[in-house]
């Protein structure tokens, strides 16, 4: 099978990729057809560049009370001496950026999992071995050495306590890292004599699987353990990051990687270690900044846009490294390195920049725009593509293009199945008619200029009120004196009243009522932007938070609104990553997946997390009831030992043993306690002195307790005196 490759980048280097079963896709195309395919693609960009001015200033005054930065715009009087910049807003983008980490990462495992459905489509919810003998194999034979064999065979499962017909066979031992059903299920599809009927098993005593249940774990599995080969954690982190500050995170892929692993093999004449490395491919997701990514303008969500750009930087070696990949136009690459540079710096970008650098810094730089967006059929086949004749001209097609200085670098047809952007958008707070989101900058932006300007004007007022203005009446003096003030100074004066000279003025303190107008700011950014300041250490005794129930109600509510934004998270980033994973599984995976059935994924944010814990406190109260001798015939044991150990996020697989291995442990510490009962019954009666029946001792008399019962005291009431005894009155 032929392969087609995938590239995509990051920002500092290109990552290439192969993607099997392409071959065929790329678009042979003329040159006027190549040239009017550049001009819709560039045109598309230019709409979609304009359409994001609004949220490009919006950005950038995030950014600006991110850093403590006072924009270009931003101007100050000459009577304002102090230019201060208080940054609430990056103690605010921290907290939060940390909660949701927090809460997305803290229990150190992938918040993404996959579930089968209520009802599972091509595949059984249950499955047990039938016990039944086969009579088209049996034999009425009444040889023993003839039933023999068929008994073990219809019964495999040999596992028990001596006194119920089942004993463990001999030579059993633990199996490794492979339940003994699992070597009856390869037993089964070898030689066909053990049978699994659909449904659950209905004798407590014979074993069933849920296969749409392990398939859904195994998947999962397999998702988590690509994600961290590939650190895409690490990816998620930086887009999350964004989506604080500016509203909006994205997150590309997942992407084919051929993933280099390190192996040393030893050389069986020279007993050397040689480097031997091997290559496997796994997806990969790559974050992508929101100043480079432009989506359709007429779309609020990604499943709306229509098409996308990503917008790269690329220097000269970079660029010639696209001429070795697949599908890669030679010819065009060359032409654009001949043409020059054609990279120029946006506004913003003069404005994110923290020196004073001009555009001839950048002039190497090549812009190279990467279209993923949809084509119509009937222009498609004008264009010289093989499409099907099923496909209605009115239909339409998925196509990735790369385009530089008006040239067509790379032109295919997208490899994914179902067709997809492979892009992903998700919102801290959304707005619903709006592509990208709101963030906790933008929320709290009027608060942060006005505790600016308090702030300012507290520095303002300390510097007058903290000194002395003086008044001098000059007439009053000898002329040509020095006006400067030190101590000991002496100023000669010539006419006029004592003390009235000179006057020392002192400027009212207001610097009290501009930090209360501080703080009451502060509380209201607290409130716009739902993260409290106890939240994140705001030092301080307030009358809730001297106790502990006081702090955990406050923190309880507080989480709220991050509750609020992990479900955005869910929705529009966790869950699409879950479902582009199991696609590119599906289609692209090297090994034996063995997946039947249809699944879900699901997000396990806050919410999930929380139903998790009560999961698993209501089985083990469940467990604890089942411990009744009346319940426990009816109750699968196994099932709910399984249950509680992944609500507890345990592989049960590792840590839970199996019916075999069970009874062997059984066995193990029955033995245990019958040698320990054994001993402790063996030194307890020869010890004691003074028993019955031993030189030195005598029969001991019963104490008289008296008539309360309490040994002749007058606690308690004790019991009453039977007929017979001796205080018995009646």
């Amino acid at each position: 099978m032929s392969e087609e490759n995938t590239l995509y980048s990051n920002a500092n280097e290109i990552y290439f990729s192969e993607v099997e079963g392409e071959h065929g896709l790329e678009m042979n195309l003329d040159e006027s057809i190549k040239s009017q395919l550049v001009g819709l693609i560039e045109e598309r960009f230019e709409q979609a560049e304009l359409a994001r001015e609004h949220d490009e200033q919006r950005w950038l005054s995030a950014y600006h009370n991110f850093r403590g930065l006072y924009g270009k715009g931003v101007s100050f009087r000459e009577s304002e001496k102090s230019k201060v910049f208080i940054k609430v807003t990056k103690t605010k983008v921290l907290a939060a950026f940390g909660q949701l980490v927090d809460v997305i990462f803290g229990t150190g495992q992938f918040p993404i999992g996959v579930k089968e459905t209520l009802i599972p489509e091509g595949v059984s919810t249950y499955r047990h071995v039938d016990m039944t003998p086969n009579l088209e194999t049996s034999s009425y034979q009444e040889t023993e050495e003839e039933e023999k064999p068929k008994e073990e065979e219809v019964n495999p499962f040999d596992v028990g306590y001596e006194g119920d017909g089942k004993v463990l066979k001999a030579g059993a031992t633990f199996s490794q890292g492979e339940s003994r059903f699992e070597q009856l299920l390869k037993e089964a599809e070898e030689d066909g004599k053990i049978k699994l009927e659909d449904g659950p098993s209905p004798d407590p005593n014979v074993l069933e699987v849920s296969p749409a249940k392990e398939a859904a774990r195994k998947m999962q599995k397999l998702i988590h353990d690509q994600i961290e080969e590939s650190n895409g954690s690490s990816e998620l982190r930086n887009a999350i990051f964004e989506a604080s500050l500016f509203g909006t995170g994205i997150i590309k892929g997942p992407f084919n990687h051929n993933k280099t692993i390190g192996r040393w093999k030893k050389d069986e004449t020279t007993g050397d270690r040689n480097y031997d490395p091997i290559s496997v491919r796994v997806p990969r997701i790559e974050f992508v900044s929101i100043w480079d990514f432009f989506p359709d303008p007429s779309a609020t969500t990604i499943d709306e846009c229509e098409y996308a750009f990503h917008r790269h930087k690329l220097n000269r070696s970079q660029l010639r490294a696209l001429a070795r990949l697949p599908y890669f136009s030679k010819e065009c690459i060359r032409e654009c390195l001949v043409l020059g540079p054609n990279y120029e710096e946006r506004d913003y970008e003069h404005e994110l920049k923290d020196d004073a650098r001009t555009d001839e810094y950048g002039s190497g730089q090549f812009e190279v725009l990467e279209y993923w967006g949809i084509m119509d059929a009937e222009y498609a086949r004008e264009a010289g593509m093989e499409i099907p004749e099923d496909v209605d001209d009115l239909d339409e097609v998925q196509i990735n293009a790369w385009i530089c200085n008006g040239k067509l670098l790379r032109s295919v047809v997208n490899p994914f199945t179902p067709n997809r952007l492979p892009y992903n958008a998700f919102s801290y707070e959304r707005n619903p008619y709006s592509f990208f989101g709101i963030g906790v900058a933008e929320n709290m932006d009027d608060s942060q200029q006005i505790m600016n300007g308090h702030a300012r004007m507290a520095i303002d007022n300390l510097a007058l009120s903290g000194s002395l203005v003086f008044d001098v009446d000059e007439s009053a003096l000898v002329g040509g004196q020095s006006m400067e003030i030190y101590p000991g100074k002496v100023f000669r004066r010539q006419a006029g009243m004592p003390g009235q000279a000179i006057h020392g003025v002192k400027f009212p303190n207001t610097s009290q009522e501009n930090m209360m107008m501080f703080d009451k700011f502060r509380q209201l950014a607290d409130e716009q932007t739902g993260i409290p300041s106890y939240s994140h250490g705001q030092t301080g005794v307030q009358s809730m938070t001297r106790t502990a129930s006081g702090m955990s109600m406050l923190l309880g509510a507080a989480s709220l609104n991050i509750k609020t934004v992990v479900k955005n998270l869910d929705d529009f980033l966790l869950k699409p990553l879950g479902q582009a994973y199991y696609q590119w599984n599906m289609q692209f995976f090297d090994g034996n997946l063995d997946i039947e059935g249809d699944l879900e994924i699901k997000a396990m944010g806050t919410n999930s997390l929380m139903q998790k814990e009560v999961r698993s406190q209501r089985l083990t109260m469940f467990l604890q009831t089942a411990q009744n001798p009346a319940i426990a015939p009816f109750v699968k044991i196994s099932k709910i030992i399984s249950e509680l150990a992944y609500s507890l996020d345990l592989d049960p697989d590792e840590i839970l043993n199996d019916p075999e291995e069970a009874a062997i442990m059984a066995q193990i510490i029955g033995v245990q306690n019958a040698g320990q009962a054994t001993g402790s019954e063996a030194v307890a009666p020869s010890d004691q002195q003074g028993s019955v029946g031993s030189p030195q001792g005598t029969p001991e008399q019963p104490q008289d307790v008296g008539v309360t019962g309490t040994g002749g005291g007058n606690i308690g009431t004790g019991n009453v005196p039977q007929a017979g005894e001796s205080e018995f009155s009646g």
